[in-house]
């Protein structure tokens, strides 16, 4: 009997991955469901076998040797081994075929998952479509995972992820790794989706925070796999990897046992994380050499400060200009309604309200929210109304919640 039932469910989510990975370069990405249908098959195999046997002394290396095995039935039998494969096999005098070996070593499983992250990550794939892309071959995510991740259905994933495999079909994409030339240019989708995925988990309103986190920490995985090769340890990466650190190390002050997010003037700051603040310092300054300036940079910069508890006005005109800068390298209205938060910060909040008002952000439950708080004290009823208009746009129940106490403490 299988003594820890933890362990298969942990196994799937690292080494799924792995194999997917690998054996798509055989197949090919055009034949994509092939290597998910294996490596699929592979844990059906250890849970019948394992639930029967126990668990055996090393069960990576018994998934890997059956993924391998079945791998190489599936090339002998299947159509693709015509089409494909039989065209790098060797022929002895016998005529006996010799199979290419299949290599799941750490080595070549790192090489496949890097060279799988560049051929997802294609801008011609809407961007929610990516990172689930991400989620599900480079992460392991099961489609339940994912559909809660997104606030999603399992039929509405399944939907999306099939036609991202369709569209990386019809472009008859390659599982290679860019030249020297070309890696700039390939790159920049590829922190998108990292970016999108670190967001997706940051900033989700599922009220799953382990799964929450989970995202964050594959992200900054997937980043830092980046970093670990000479050709993509970029600036702009270890800028990628700054910001996270920095997000990272206040999750568990944004969130409350409710579930709810608390703002950041409220956070319990002993709650930071230390050890990913100075991560982050370290990343930022890797960061620096050369001459580049990316979104990521700015935005690791913001972040940065505000990991800096003493509350100055050196600190937010620090971030302010940072958001200033930000906007001209690439204009977000996210971006434009965080900065007249700084700018309340350092010219006040009536000086703020005049920015925010500018942005007509009128279906953005946000932008209620943050003139509802900038007009506390200078128009209380004012302050009410964008908070019951807030009120009315959130969709989640955390969301409701928080503005509702904050009506509540108005209206006293």
């Amino acid at each position: 009997m299988m003594s820890n039932p933890e362990l298969l469910p942990h196994l799937f989510r690292t080494e799924y991955r792995k194999i997917v990975s690998v054996l798509s370069r055989y197949f090919g990405l055009e034949h994509l469901e092939i290597a998910e249908d294996i490596a699929s098959d592979t844990f059906l195999t250890a849970a019948d076998t394992w639930g029967l046997r126990g668990v055996p002394d090393n069960p990576v290396a018994w998934l890997h040797t059956v993924a391998r095995n079945k791998a190489r039935d599936q090339l002998k039998r299947n159509t693709v081994f015509e089409q494909k494969i039989s065209k790098i096999l060797v022929y002895s005098e016998s005529e006996v075929i010799h199979l290419p070996e299949i290599d799941l070593s750490e080595q070549n499983i790192q090489d496949s998952q890097l060279q799988m992250m560049f051929a997802i990550c294609q801008p011609v794939i809407p961007p929610e479509a990516q990172v689930g892309l991400a989620l599900r071959i480079l992460c392991g995510f099961g489609i339940d995972e994912i559909a809660d991740a997104f606030l999603s259905n399992k039929d509405t994933i399944n939907k999306r992820l099939f036609r991202a495999k369709e569209k990386l079909r019809e472009l008859h994409v390659k599982i290679d790794f860019p030249s020297a030339g070309e890696i700039n240019k390939r790159l920049q989708p590829v922190l998108t989706t990292l970016y999108l995925l670190f967001n997706e988990g940051y900033y989700s309103a599922s009220q799953n925070s382990v799964l929450r986190k989970d995202l964050c920490l594959e992200a900054m995985r997937l980043t830092f796999m980046l970093i670990s090769n000479a050709q993509t340890n970029l600036p702009s990466v270890n800028a990628l990897m700054a910001l996270m650190c920095f997000h990272s190390s206040r999750f568990d002050a944004r969130i409350d046992e409710n579930g709810e997010i608390i703002r950041y003037d409220e956070q319990d700051t002993r709650l930071w994380n230390t050890e990913l603040i100075q991560m982050g310092e370290y990343y930022l300054n890797l960061a620096s050499s050369g001459e580049e300036i990316s979104k990521y940079h700015l935005e690791a910069g913001i972040a940065y400060w505000h990991t800096i508890k003493t509350d100055s006005l050196l600190k937010w005109d620090n971030i302010l200009q940072l958001y200033n800068r930000l906007l001209i390298v690439e204009y977000s209205p996210v971006s434009a309604l965080n900065r007249t938060y700084a700018l309340a910060k350092v010219k006040g909040n009536a000086a703020a309200i005049m920015e925010a008002e500018k942005l007509e952000l009128h279906q953005n439950h946000l932008y209620h929210v943050l003139l509802g708080y900038l007009y506390i004290d200078i128009d209380n009823e004012k302050a009410v109304i964008h908070l019951q208009t807030a009120l009315k746009q959130a969709k989640t129940k955390t969301e409701k919640s928080r503005i509702m106490k904050d009506i509540s403490r108005l209206t006293v």
